[in-house]
């Protein structure tokens, strides 16, 4: 008998996945845990193996087709075996419950018509496709075809994907009335390029922030010169501190001083409210060859300098490797970005939704101070710049708060030597 492969529940708070790219092919023999294609939700990609052995008999989805989880996407079984009833009603299945828009009519139907192609009346420009399913839609501009020339047998006269299925066994010809197209000239001047899954969620995000939000950014730096030397302290004694680095120690101070400015560690739920949380739950910002990525220390407050450098460099390495849990990329209360390592000295973080604030760490710049005996030293400087929701906290208090944390930051080899362990 067949066997359905599902499309797995990538975290508990994904609804659906999209499928990136099939690896195997119909007719290819399948054994246990091969992997049969590649599905990413908007910030994470995944393999998916095959729960079954035999034949490939069948993809239901194509590449790039969005998929909810726990949903058959193919079947597997013995050569020539019908599989049919395992075919799910969004790919053409005979069985399941159809969306509302593509409801059958309580009565029972005829099968449709085939369209009379050429006693079909005229499109008027722009006459558009707005009784038309999403999923027929689809389906017309992948065939190239007019869906206004399909006759409707959904709800109300709709377009529904069997009828634009239909047109196209019917020899429909091109978009009526469209020109011809010539061939494309063989050099072209330009490329376009689709976005993946990751970036559209990331520039859905950045937008809705930046047109939500009053966002305003303020610069600070303070002396590096006491937490360069503790790095180096650390790395040369060895041992598992030798690892902490200067991020790890600026994360670490954040957890410690965020809750004394509690606007700051908070969601802005609407215009009227803002949520204040008990604990920090501080997102660190992760450059990875998929994008831009956000992994949450959840209850860094409570968490020793050790720990959190273990943690984020294990979320960080889940992140660029591809294989981080969703429901570990949400959650933040606060996010930390740092860009020192690339060289940038001030920049304006964009806030991670629904939070009200953002840290830049900045690179570390030598900067002249006169001394008390009248003479300059240059010193390391390292800037910070905060950006947070001016509808949430006023500027006095917050730049009183990262002036807060700029002095931690200069007494935190001291504080850590107060402490039984880092």
């Amino acid at each position: 008998m067949a066997t359905a492969v599902i499309m797995p529940r990538a975290g508990i708070t994904v609804e659906s996945c999209i499928i990136e790219s099939w690896k195997k092919k119909v007719g290819d023999k399948i054994e246990i845990g091969d992997v049969l294609f590649t599905y990413e939700t908007d910030k994470t990609a995944f393999e998916c193996e095959s729960t079954a052995e035999g034949e490939l008999l069948e993809i239901f989805f194509p590449d790039g087709e969005e998929v909810p989880c726990l949903m058959n996407v193919c079947a597997i079984g013995e050569h020539g075996e019908d599989c049919s009833a395992l075919r799910p009603a969004e790919a053409g299945g005979p069985a399941a419950d159809v969306s509302a828009g593509d409801a059958l009519p309580p009565a029972s139907i005829e099968p449709a018509p085939s369209p009379d192609i050429s006693a079909a009346p005229e499109v008027l420009p722009n006459a558009g496709t707005s009784g038309i399913s999403p999923r027929a839609k689809k389906l017309a501009e992948r065939a190239g075809v007019d869906a206004s020339l399909a006759i409707g047998t959904g709800a109300s006269g709709r377009i529904i994907e069997r009828d634009v299925r239909g047109l196209i066994e019917n020899g429909a010809p091109a978009t009526r009335g469209a020109a011809p197209i010539s061939a494309p000239a063989q050099d072209t001047e330009f490329e376009d390029v689709k976005f993946t899954g990751i970036r559209q969620a990331i520039s859905k995000s950045m937008f809705h922030s930046l047109s939500s939000m009053a966002q305003l950014t303020h610069n600070f730096s303070f002396d590096a010169g006491p937490i360069l030397a503790l790095r180096k302290m650390l790395k040369e004694l060895g041992g598992e501190t030798a690892g902490i680095t200067v991020g790890d120690m600026i994360l670490y101070a954040v957890s410690r001083s965020l809750m004394s400015c509690p606007d700051l560690n908070a969601h802005m739920l609407d215009e009227k409210t803002i949520r204040r949380f008990s604990h920090v739950h501080l997102g660190v910002a992760v450059d990875t060859p998929r994008g831009l990525m956000v992994p949450t220390v959840f209850y860094a407050d409570q968490k020793s300098l050790l720990e959190i450098s273990n943690e984020v460099k294990e979320l960080a390495k889940a992140a660029r490797e591809g294989t981080i849990s969703p429901d570990l990329l949400k959650g933040g209360t606060f996010t930390v970005s740092n860009l020192g390592a690339a060289g940038v000295e001030s920049f304006t973080p964009v806030i991670n939704p629904p939070q009200t604030g953002i840290l830049g760490v900045c690179k570390t710049v030598d900067r002249p101070r006169l001394r008390a005996d009248g003479t300059i030293e240059l010193y390391p400087a390292m800037a910070l710049s905060m950006t947070y929701d001016h509808r949430a906290i006023d500027g006095a208090p917050l730049s009183r708060y990262v002036q807060g944390l700029c002095a931690a930051l200069e007494k935190l080899p001291m504080t850590l030597a107060g402490q039984a362990c880092i």
